[in-house]
């Protein structure tokens, strides 16, 4: 699979123009081997200025900072989960997406943060679990709209799965 990014700016005189055509990098962390990154493009503000760079990091955008990213999901099993260097795995995973493994309870997949988060499945199903154990199965077209609740995701089909997600850094929910 391969993503596309493209960005547009404003020129000297004022118009739009193309500023970038490029491939985004896929990014596999050997502590999550079962999933693929690609960071499209990020705020640290949100504000729509031509001069903002592309921000990625870290991983959870600060209060009124965005993420754009897609993220690909190998079926559960698919991939094997012993990892031969763990430390080595979580320093490169920390350098990579900082901050993205702390919010992982341990031995756990549920994670919370403190984002509005808009998941929309493109290919494949995908399983959200909540805390109270509520879970619901999402195919494509389906948009979550996750408001700092706590959560897991898993693939429980026998493809790949693949969602867009766009994060807003918000304040911490009650």
């Amino acid at each position: 699979m391969q993503v596309r990014r493209v960005i547009t700016e404003l020129d000297g005189s004022g118009r739009s123009v193309f500023a970038v055509d490029e491939d985004v990098d896929a990014l596999k962390l050997r502590a999550m081997p079962a999933f693929t990154f690609f960071r499209v493009w990020g705020t640290q503000n949100g504000e729509a200025s031509p001069t903002d760079p592309s921000c990625t990091s870290p991983y959870w955008p600060a209060p009124g900072g965005t993420r754009c990213l897609f993220v690909r999901w190998e079926p559960e099993g698919a991939v094997d989960p012993n990892i031969a260097d763990p430390a080595a795995a979580l320093m490169e995973a920390e350098a990579e997406l900082p901050g993205l493994l702390a919010s992982f309870e341990d031995g756990s997949a549920m994670h919370r943060s403190e984002t509005i988060d808009y998941g929309i499945v493109l290919e494949g199903e995908i399983w959200l679990e909540l805390d109270d154990g509520q879970e619901v199965r999402l195919a494509p077209g389906a948009c979550v709209v996750q408001r700092g609740t706590r959560h897991a995701w898993s693939n429980r089909s026998d493809k790949a799965a693949l969602m867009l997600f766009v994060l807003v850094g918000a304040q911490a929910a009650a």
